[in-house]
């Protein structure tokens, strides 16, 4: 079975496929030998590139063609089709891109093309870049670093105990057993060393000294910089009750977190989520596909209204209920101990595991001792830059200014933080580019995701497309007639125009 789902599908494209086949603007998919290639029409040019995206394996073929680009349908990854260069995360990696011929009024594809050119040498480039944090912005930074040929000193510091992992899947398919653990790390232990960027784990940063641009660390010594990221990122809210620090009591966020609660979970029974944020429903579904009793925990009369809404709120709770999931809202935990949870209703519910997935609250002990501007986040202008020269931030502590609700904002999502470590890291070389990239995140519950475009703290009007239930619908977040994000469920396609349109402004 799985040999014969691996076979190439559609036309052999060396054969030739009419152009008649391939309207301008559509997109086809065939095979050359073994490979899977998706050919793409933008007015009389045609492109042959790999036909899955380079993050989760997304069908290309049913996204969109924006400009020279292919966005997966999936989780908004961008492609050019001249270079098959990534040229927006979550996908990392480029893809493959073969020659086309067109003659007799048909396409031919050819031969896979070499990689690009290598870039040159950025000029004016700083001799010394220093990243503080090793999550989806600090990695993304480096990476693009050495992507964009800068040729000098990378150190990376992060008090994490492993390299840069996929932190989505620590809350998903990781933890629900369903994805092995070398699906995790971003990139092999190898590619920091061969890269040249020294990766320092388990490395505490106390203070920084922006007169003398530099670094000093909890251990001692100072690491030197020109250009700096702060990309500390954030740290789960860890309730302040008797039992919290129990052994059985875990927050999310590390790998070595979740490592320690898929060990407890192998001889549990029963588990307490506290609260119903993305986080704790996404660990809350991947317990459950570990066949554990589940009770979930929180103040909330409905599940994640705050940012989706009442409608999407009550579906999600509908939707953990069937697969078992029993809530415990508009309530609170009180006390923990080793049988069970104590709520301020009352009730007590036996417990051999207990999640925490309350919030998390950003990083910002080093930029605060810094003497950085602070605005419920460090704040920072369109380049990323903050309120000391050559200090940039990025991912879930920046508070930018937003071009597309007209505020600033500060977002903990994914994606964002990693599109934000590839603009600080263009803006350290000198290039000055504006973050103007929509927010973008995915939430999975089960075999149901939900896609968000965009960014609403508040809306005035909600327009539901289609039947939340039924699983088939997009929702509208709307101010004064303006659509702020768009939330869906299966109308991937639909998404990516909202996100277009919104860049459009």
């Amino acid at each position: 079975m799985a040999d014969e789902q691996a076979k190439p599908t559609g036309p052999d494209l060396t054969q030739g496929v009419p152009l008649t086949d391939l309207a301008d603007g559509a997109m086809l998919v065939g095979h050359v030998g073994d490979d899977a290639v998706l050919l793409a029409r933008r007015g009389a040019e045609v492109f042959a590139i790999d036909a899955h995206c380079s993050h989760y394996h997304g069908p290309l073929a049913d996204g969109l063609l924006v400009g020279d680009t292919v966005r997966c349908p999936w989780h908004h990854a961008c492609f050019d089709l001249r270079t098959g260069e990534a040229v927006r995360a979550p996908a990392i990696s480029p893809l493959s891109c073969w020659s086309v011929e067109q003659r007799d009024s048909k396409v031919f594809v050819r031969e896979k093309r070499t990689a690009a050119k290598a870039k040159p040498r950025p000029a004016h480039a700083p001799e010394k870049v220093v990243i503080v944090g090793g999550g989806a912005a600090g990695f993304a930074a480096a990476e693009m670093l050495r992507r964009e040929a800068y040729q000098g000193s990378i150190v990376m510091l992060s008090n994490d105990d492993a390299p840069p992992v996929d932190r989505p899947n620590l809350s998903k398919d990781y933890l629900a057993g369903t994805a092995p653990e070398d699906w995790l790390p971003l990139r092999p232990d190898d590619f920091y060393a061969k890269n040249h960027i020294d990766l320092k784990l388990k490395a505490d940063v106390a203070s920084i000294d922006a007169k003398s641009r530099s670094v000093l660390l909890a251990s001692g010594g100072a690491v030197a910089y020109d250009r700096l990221l702060l990309a500390t990122g954030a740290e789960p809210i860890r309730l302040s009750l008797p039992g919290i620090d129990l052994p059985h009591v875990f927050t999310l966020r590390t790998v070595g977190d979740c490592r320690a609660i898929i060990k407890r979970a192998e001889g549990t029974k029963r588990a307490v989520v506290m609260g119903a944020s993305f986080i704790g429903l996404e660990a809350a579904a991947s317990l459950r596909n570990r066949g554990i009793e589940v009770h979930v925990v929180a103040p909330e009369k409905v599940p994640m209204e705050r940012v989706l809404g009442a409608e999407m709120g009550k579906f999600v709770r509908a939707l953990h209920e069937e697969h078992g999931v029993v809530f415990h809202l508009e309530d609170s935990a009180t006390a923990i101990d080793a049988q069970k949870v104590t709520l301020k209703s009352g009730k007590t519910l036996a417990a051999d595991l207990v999640v925490a997935g309350v919030g998390v609250r950003p990083r910002l002990t080093l930029a605060e001792k810094a003497g950085l501007a602070i605005d419920k986040g460090v704040t920072v202008n369109a380049y990323l830059e903050t309120s000391a020269p050559e200090i940039f931030a990025a991912g879930d502590i920046a508070r930018w200014p937003d071009p597309h609700s007209g505020e600033n904002i500060r977002v903990e999502h994914w994606v964002v933080a990693e599109r934000q470590g590839q603009t600080a890291a263009l803006n350290m070389l000198g290039r000055r580019e504006k973050h103007t990239d929509v927010p973008f995140f995915w939430s999975q519950h089960y075999d149901i995701p939900i896609n968000y475009v965009g960014h609403a703290e508040g809306w005035d009007e909600l327009q539901i497309d289609g039947d939340i239930a039924a699983k088939d619908c997009l929702l509208r977040y709307k101010r004064k007639g303006r659509i702020l994000a768009v939330a869906s469920i299966f109308r991937d396609v639909e998404s990516l125009k909202a996100e277009a349109a919104m860049e459009r402004g």
